[in-house]
């Protein structure tokens, strides 16, 4: 009978997904997985058997925890369709803005994951992962706009899907861009300049 784990795996699942979506999987050494999880390596290998596995199940994890908060506000029925959108560009400043006062921006393991293709090859779960989040997510922000269609807030020149897209490249790209040390204001004021043809 194996001894019980003395930690609690989704805490440690999301301090490896802290770690790996700042550093991506090549720059995310197993003595900083073990840092950031205050554990030491022969239990983290005990628990998960190899970074990659880590990696998965952290990405598992990370795309779950993400698309339960955008879905709170995404679905909120107490928000106008466009107000929606603007609540998802605060989350994501929110984020960069904490970053920051770390020292380093808060990245996105989905962005990291898309940016290394040869995850997608080593692994076919990282992929299948990452198809079904998009999928999920890309229903989300549709049915964002077409609630903003509905309401007004969103004019009708744009269509729910290409709508999607448009907010998934604003994020990602938000993401990418705060690499680059840009203040969180400045990425926000760049948002919603890209959003304008949604958020008029």
């Amino acid at each position: 009978m194996g001894r019980p784990r003395m930690f609690d795996e989704n805490a440690v699942l999301d301090a490896a997904a802290g770690e790996f979506r700042v550093h991506g999987f090549a720059g995310t050494s197993t003595e900083r997985l073990c840092e950031a999880a205050g554990v030491r390596r022969s239990s983290l290998y005990n628990a998960f058997t190899s970074k990659d596995e880590l990696f998965v199940r952290a990405l598992e994890r990370y795309v779950e925890v993400i698309r339960e908060r955008q879905t709170g506000v995404l679905e909120d029925g107490a928000l106008s369709g466009a107000d929606r959108l603007r609540a998802l560009i605060d989350i994501v400043i929110a984020e960069e803005e904490s970053a920051a006062r770390d020292g380093h921006a808060a990245g996105c393991m989905v962005v990291q994951s898309f940016m290394s293709p040869d995850l997608r090859k080593r692994d076919a779960r990282v992929a299948d992962i990452l198809d079904r989040d998009l999928c999920a997510r890309t229903a989300l922000l549709a049915g964002a706009v077409r609630a903003g269609r509905a309401d007004g807030s969103i004019p009708d020149g744009v269509t729910p899907e290409e709508g999607a897209a448009l907010v998934h490249t604003v994020v990602s790209g938000l993401r990418v861009t705060a690499q680059s040390g840009m203040e969180p204001e400045r990425l926000r004021r760049i948002a919603l300049a890209g959003l304008s043809a949604l958020l008029g």
